[in-house]
């Protein structure tokens, strides 16, 4: 498991004085009024960033760090992840899981056939899809439901799934 965990993605600067608009990869974009700093993952290096100032503006959060006071010095690092500890994290709760855990697990079915790589997940409003990556390069998408997902075992690097009727016949 990733001892960071991505709370966001800065898409674009705001306005002139170093502010920056992030798509927040949290379920809870409050949450960032609770954060006193992240990690700004520069590519060749991670930055603690402290964040002064906290707004809101439509899915977007705009974030102000301290230091960073015009346009010039945040720029270049638009398309950036912003991450925290694990520590920092929300607490989970009873089959709750980071999506970044679940990434690279491989799937099978209840009867021990491996069905492919979990390679993202998609929200959807009613619940998340996990889209699996199958050897034959094709995309299946598997709706993480009770009736569908049996088994998450992060240690032993799995999810056991039950395929519902017709989610193969695509």
């Amino acid at each position: 498991m990733n001892e960071m965990l991505r709370v966001g993605v800065i898409s674009s600067t705001h306005g002139v004085r170093g502010e920056v608009k992030v798509y927040p990869t949290t379920d809870d974009p409050e949450r960032f009024l609770d954060l006193d700093e992240v990690t700004l993952d520069a590519g060749r290096e991670m930055i603690p960033l402290e964040i002064q100032n906290v707004k809101f503006f439509k899915n977007m959060v705009i974030l102000k760090f301290k230091g960073y006071d015009n346009i010039n010095d945040i720029e270049k690092y638009k398309g950036r992840d912003l991450l925290i500890r694990r520590n920092q994290a929300v607490d989970l709760e009873e089959d709750e899981y980071f999506i970044g855990d679940l990434i690279g697990l491989s799937v099978v079915t209840e009867e021990g056939a491996v069905l492919g790589t979990l390679t993202d997940v998609m929200p959807t409003g009613a619940n998340d899809v996990y889209i699996v990556r199958q050897e034959s390069g094709k995309e299946l998408l598997l709706p993480a439901i009770k009736e569908c997902i049996r088994e998450v075992d992060l240690e032993g690097r799995f999810i056991k799934v039950h395929v519902m009727d017709g989610l193969l016949d695509l």
